[in-house]
């Protein structure tokens, strides 16, 4: 294992209780893409969490849902982001129950939009933080 962390997803690193929702949610969305917003919230665990919403509404299918959390639960295991929760919210309709649950191009589109979304949180957490400036 290297010094970046742990690449799991164990229980500790997933935001399942309701009010731990409820308050990055109270917050504005950091980064929205064409299906997702992506809401953060810094954490005092040593480690990032996730949270992923995937509404019936915009994936009528459960085969769809659960490939838009499984890729986004491998994007967010294999990214190094520090101390942060995350939730990924589905914001619009992916597909429709009359043509195919998932297509090869459908899982691509996602991933790359859910790997920008997790890339520019990196970036962000990277910038050097402007420092408070002291009053006399």
């Amino acid at each position: 294992m290297t010094g970046e962390g742990s690449h799991d997803f164990a229980r500790a690193r997933r935001i399942v209780k309701t009010d731990e929702f409820s308050s990055v949610f109270r917050l504005r969305p950091t980064q929205k893409t064409a299906h997702f917003v992506l809401y953060t919230r810094p954490n005092d665990l040593p480690h990032a969490r996730l949270g992923v919403v995937a509404a019936k509404r915009f994936a009528p299918r459960a085969v769809t849902r659960n490939t838009i959390k499984r890729m986004t639960r491998e994007l967010f295991r294999t990214s190094s982001l520090a101390q942060v929760d995350c939730i990924v919210r589905l914001s619009r309709p992916v597909n429709a129950k009359d043509g195919p649950a998932t297509t090869r191009a459908l899982k691509a589109a996602l991933k790359v939009e859910l790997a920008r979304l997790f890339g520019s949180q990196q970036a962000l957490q990277q910038r050097p933080r402007p420092t408070p400036a002291s009053t006399p």
